[in-house]
């Protein structure tokens, strides 16, 4: 069977004010290009669908659509939630997504075997699918509760809870005529950050190892990490990545989808299909000077200024380059100067007071005190 594995499309993405609306609608019009192309069996969108857990209507548009134009390709489609997914509101889609052809999980069921998903290719070729969503630490422990495991301890950890579900759910993993899948939004230890995700779901307390997935799993298709990368583990793991960088750390990264083949009695093969829909990120760093020779006239940027702190220095700096959304001054070209003590401060004007802040930023233009003077008098007027 062939399978298109994707993840972390993030729609309703906005990046320092700046909608990525368009580079979604053309990222994921590369994604249906690429599934007509290579006509899957099965694609997988392994969560974070969203970009939030209140999507606009707009983004709700998109990704219904993307998800329909993916099943009108004659490829059986399985998404998930993710950590930035309303599960619940996904959920409450489940009656379109079925109507339409699509099985939608975002959040986990009382009934263990809604998790679990068959179907065979045109081929003849059965396969079985464990849909995990996102799972937190507390829905964790009431996952495993609900499914009637040993009692959940305090003393246990997060992993310890993921294992057992998995293991619950992969539980039928032994037969040798069928392709055993399994998708989840997760981290797994010793995988790579991609830069952008939401960090809080990253950290220790949240990675579990990669021996939670069973051996007998041909594939693991995951999501949550925006890096495209495979991980060492008794089966093959494997992240595919977001098709769009979704942050400036994330500039490195090459947006892509990931496509298996694999049977019941062969190891399955990847490749990666480049998506190119999404504007590239870049850092950039000089003089104004500098800054005026930049010609990348489709990237977004990040601009670190290497020049003294003045008035209007953002705005000369957005002259120069229209598609700069973050502006800071380098961090080399600020001044070591600690913040002036309380006791430096007794009996000082309110106007001497903020000429002390400046001096220790390295700000030298008279028109920003000339500023302070007139918003302190009217301030005080009132």
């Amino acid at each position: 069977m062939k399978i298109l594995h994707t993840s972390d499309w993030h729609v309703g993405k906005v990046l320092k004010g700046q909608s990525r609306t368009s580079e979604h609608r053309d990222a994921l019009a590369q994604v249906v290009e690429v599934a007509q192309a290579e006509s899957p069996d099965l694609v997988i969108v392994a969560g974070d669908l969203y970009d939030t857990a209140a999507p606009t209507p707009e983004a709700t548009r998109l990704v219904t659509r993307a998800l329909s134009a993916l099943r009108r390709t004659g490829a059986q489609v399985v998404a998930i939630g993710g950590n930035h997914d309303n599960g619940p509101a996904l959920d409450a889609l489940r009656p379109w997504a079925e109507a339409a052809g699509v099985s939608l999980r975002g959040s986990v069921r009382d009934n263990p075997a809604e998790h679990v998903i068959d179907g065979s290719t045109a081929d003849g070729e059965a396969w079985r699918l464990v849909a995990l969503p996102f799972l937190s630490q507390r829905y964790a422990v009431r996952a495993v509760e609900m499914y009637e495991l040993t009692a959940a301890e305090a003393v246990q950890t997060y992993a310890d809870h993921v294992g057992r579900v998995l293991g619950r759910l992969t539980e039928g993993f032994d037969s040798p005529d069928r392709v055993h899948l399994v998708t989840g939004h997760l981290t797994v230890a010793g995988a790579r950050t991609g830069g952008g995700e939401r960090e809080a779901h990253t950290v220790l307390n949240y990675a579990v190892p990669a021996t939670v997935f069973p051996s007998g799993a041909h594939y693991v298709a995951l999501g949550h990490l925006h890096r495209a990368q495979q991980v060492l583990g008794p089966c093959h793991i494997r992240y595919s990545g977001s098709p769009l960088a979704v942050d400036f750390g994330e500039e490195e990264n090459r947006s892509s989808v990931s496509i298996v083949e694999v049977t019941s009695r062969t190891a399955a093969r990847v490749r990666e299909v480049p998506i190119t829909g999404g504007a590239p990120l870049r850092t950039v760093r000089g003089t104004l000077a500098d800054l005026a020779k930049v010609d990348d006239p489709t990237a977004w940027l990040r601009v670190f200024v290497r020049e003294a702190p003045r008035a209007g220095l953002r705005e000369e700096v957005q002259e120069l380059l229209p598609r700069a959304l973050e502006v800071r001054i380098d961090p080399e070209m600020l001044p070591n100067a600690g913040a002036t003590r309380a006791a430096q401060r007794a009996g000082r004007s309110p106007r001497e007071l903020f000429g002390d802040y400046l001096t220790s930023r390295g700000q030298a233009d008279d028109g920003v005190r000339e500023l302070f003077d007139e918003l302190y008098e009217e301030a005080s007027k009132q």
